[in-house]
């Protein structure tokens, strides 16, 4: 019987130890080290719980502890990893307050990600907090559990009326909102001209922030910031071009991958993410890397990249248990697929924007096309969409998509990244057969439309 030791049991480690206990649990033996108190926390459904959409966290968690142990695997949970020996094949983790040496044959690093900690004075965070708590109380990273219950207990004390957000991509305006619907003055701030940079076309991501201005949340692009100050507790937060009394701030700039294990032995990426080849091996043979912490191949740009989303890390997970396993399997590659919805506004996306294929070398052009998705005559919930298709015009391979809309058009995005994935032409997605039914869409479709109208 061949060990398993998996490190980290969120979204890529519980995918990776399920597909190993499922598929190969009689041949091999799994024993889990994680430095949280819990596991499975969708993350992504924070802003949900702390803006009142959904009665509690209950849900954000789809495993546990106990659910893996009933499949076999050795569960030890807040027991984090201090070191790797590659060449004697051990690990050494702090158990119950005392280091405990594991041996194994092959080893999975499920790690994840850390929350970057902006160079800001006043941002000074406390040596031994494993969670990214400021000495200046009521200074929040919102990435585990923990954190979003202590902002939520936070909220509910009565004390914070004024929030600032810095940090206007996914998370952060996910969280400028869910606290406006907590009936905060929340101000939205990003060294960026727009938010959700680099996600979206410029003229999308303007859209969102006239949704989020309309919805009375203030937003300070363009700003940098300089100092948060208090005495002992955040009182104001100053910038470049301006001054906020704020009672707390949310620190939303970004992640970075967890690889501090690598040693130097393990060969890692650009950002410091483990590499890793198709199958999810790192450059030391039997040891593998999933999730936010590896890279992956995007499809879209044809190279090596770093797309952290819940749904890759699931993906990778798989494939890595497979391969682990002794059952050789290839991951298909990504688009890094991704979408937001803020009080009812719908963006998606998939694959490169113009402006990133062109900065990648493609000599790229973008088709915009917006329509009404049913025929006029069905005056009931028939909402405009509007379609930017990017694509290489020499090759004239799809390279992304982004769509717009009030109304649900996320299965739109999923036919895009299967198109970019299978390298789908321009000219024959303006010939596929997209099926016409007046409760769901126009003959000349936008779609369609969109691919007709290329270049």
């Amino acid at each position: 019987m061949s060990k398993i030791v998996v490190i980290g049991a969120n979204h890529a480690g519980t995918a990776c130890i399920k597909t190993i206990l499922t598929n190969y649990g009689s041949e091999n033996e799994v024993v889990v080290f994680d430095q949280n108190s819990n596991i499975s926390f969708l993350g992504c459904g924070m802003a949900l719980w702390i803006g009142d959409q959904i009665s509690g966290p209950e849900g954000l968690f789809y495993s546990s502890k106990e659910g893996l142990e009933a499949l076999g695997a050795t569960i030890y949970m807040n027991s984090p990893v201090i070191a790797v020996d590659y060449d004697k094949k051990i690990i050494t983790a702090i158990v119950d307050g005392k280091e405990h040496i594991e041996t194994y044959e092959k080893l999975i690093f499920a790690t994840g990600s850390q929350p970057i900690v902006p160079p800001i004075k006043g941002v000074k965070l406390k040596e031994d907090s494993r969670e990214f708590q400021a000495e200046l109380e009521n200074i929040q990273f919102v990435k585990l559990y923990q954190n979003a219950q202590d902002v939520i207990e936070k909220l509910d004390d009565g004390d914070i009326s004024r929030v600032a957000v810095v940090g206007a991509g996914y998370i952060g305006v996910e969280l400028a909102e869910a606290f406006k619907r907590k009936g905060k003055d929340v101000t939205l701030i990003d060294v960026a001209k727009t938010c959700l940079s680099g996600y979206y076309a410029d003229d999308f991501s303007k859209i969102m922030a006239a949704n989020l201005q309309t919805h009375g949340i203030k937003l300070a692009f363009g700003e940098t910031v300089q100092e948060i100050s208090g005495n002992g507790k955040v009182e104001k937060l100053i910038t470049d071009k301006a001054s906020y009394k704020v009672d707390m701030v949310i620190l939303a700039v970004g992640f970075k991958p967890n690889t501090s294990l690598s040693n130097g032995s393990v060969e890692l990426y650009k950002n410091g993410a483990f590499i890793v080849d198709k199958k999810q091996e790192t450059s030391v043979s039997g040891v593998y890397a999933i999730g936010d912490c590896a890279t992956i191949y995007n499809n879209a740009s044809q190279e090596v990249d770093y797309i952290a989303l819940a749904s890759n890390a699931v993906r990778t997970g798989i494939v890595a248990a497979h391969n682990a396993c002794g059952h050789s399997l290839e991951g298909v590659g990504v688009q890094g697929s991704n979408g937001i919805s803020i009080y009812g506004l719908n963006l998606v996306s998939t694959g490169l924007t113009l402006e990133k294929a062109q900065s990648k070398g493609f000599d790229a052009e973008e088709i915009e096309y917006s329509d009404k998705q049913k025929p006029d005559f069905i005056k009931k919930d028939n909402y405009e969409v509007t379609l930017k298709i990017t694509y290489d015009k020499k090759t004239r391979r799809i390279l992304g998509a982004q769509m717009l809309a009030m109304t649900d058009i996320s299965l739109g995005i999923h036919f895009f990244s299967l198109a970019i994935q299978e390298g789908l032409t321009i000219d024959k997605l303006a010939l596929t057969d997209l099926f016409f039914l007046p409760h769901f869409n126009k003959p000349y479709n936008y779609i369609t439309m969109a691919a007709l109208n290329a270049k």
